[in-house]
C-alpha cells in the first residue's frame, strides 16, 4: 500500500491541478453545452436572410472582349449591383456590362441596396461604415477589405458586410453569433485568432486535464478503504 506521506502528496497535486485547470474545464463544458443546444443555421443568421431570391434578368449587354480588347480574361462573373449589371473580371475589375465604364468603388447607397437584396424586408438601417482593416478578433476578420458595414436597428445588433471591390454580400453578424464566436475561442483556447486547434495552450491544458483525471484515479486507489482491507488480508495470509 502507498505510504501516507505519498498519498498526501498525490492529494495535494490533484487539488492544485484541479484548481488550476478548473476554470478552463468549466468553459469547455459551458461552450460545449451552448454548441449542442443551439441551431447552427440560426447562428449563421439564416433567419435574417431572404430565401428564394430571384436573379435579375439583363439584356443588351456589351461584350467583355470588346470592352477589354487588350486584356486577357481568365475569369468573369456577371453581378447585379443595385439593379445595374456589372462584369467582375479577373477577380480585380468591376465594369459596367452595358457601358464598359470601370467602377472604382461601391457607394454607400449601392452597398445598402446589395444588403437589402439579401436581407429580409422590414429592417431599418441605423448606420453604415467603411472599414479598411480588421484585427484577429474582429467579427469580419476573414473577409475581403475594404468593406461596408451596414448596421440595423434590431435587438440582436445585426450587421451586414458588403465588399467594396466587387459589390458582393459577404456575411452578416448578430448577437448570438458573437456569443458563439466568444465561446468558440474559449473552447479552442486560441486567443490569437480563435480558429487554431493545434495551439500550444490547448495541448498543454489537454495534457494537464488527462494528468488530473489520472491523479484522481490514483488518489482513489491510495485512499480506498476496501483496497486497504484487501491489502491487510493479503498480508495476514502471507504471514
Amino acid at each position: 500500500m502507498v505510504k501516507r506521506k505519498t498519498a498526501l502528496k498525490i492529494r495535494q497535486a490533484h487539488r492544485y491541478l484541479g484548481l488550476f485547470i478548473g476554470v478552463q474545464f468549466i468553459m469547455w463544458t459551458v461552450s460545449g453545452l451552448y454548441f449542442s443546444w443551439t441551431d447552427i443555421d440560426e447562428i449563421h443568421g439564416d433567419q435574417f436572410r431572404k430565401t428564394g431570391t430571384v436573379q435579375a434578368d439583363f439584356s443588351n449587354l456589351g461584350s467583355p472582349s470588346e470592352f477589354n480588347a487588350s486584356t486577357k480574361i481568365h475569369s468573369m462573373e456577371l453581378k447585379d449591383i443595385a439593379g445595374e449589371p456589372y462584369y467582375w473580371i479577373n477577380q480585380s475589375t468591376l465594369q459596367h456590362a452595358k457601358t464598359g465604364i470601370i467602377k472604382k468603388d461601391l457607394s454607400e447607397a449601392e452597398a445598402v441596396a446589395v444588403a437589402n437584396q439579401n436581407m429580409i424586408d422590414g429592417l431599418d438601417v441605423s448606420g453604415i461604415e467603411r472599414i479598411t482593416s480588421t484585427g484577429n478578433h474582429h467579427e469580419y476578420r476573414s473577409g475581403p477589405l475594404p468593406a461596408y458595414v451596414i448596421s440595423y436597428k434590431t435587438p440582436e445588433n445585426l450587421r451586414a458586410y458588403v465588399s467594396v471591390a466587387d459589390g458582393t454580400f459577404r456575411t452578416l453578424r448578430h448577437r448570438d453569433w458573437r456569443w458563439f464566436d466568444f465561446l468558440w475561442m474559449t473552447h479552442t483556447m486560441d486567443y490569437e485568432g480563435r480558429d487554431d486547434f493545434n495551439n500550444l495552450i490547448l495541448r498543454a491544458f489537454s495534457l494537464l486535464g488527462l494528468i488530473t483525471v489520472l491523479s484522481g484515479f490514483l488518489l482513489w486507489y491510495t485512499s480506498s478503504p476496501t483496497l486497504r482491507k484487501l491489502t491487510k488480508k493479503k498480508k495476514k495470509v502471507s504471514n
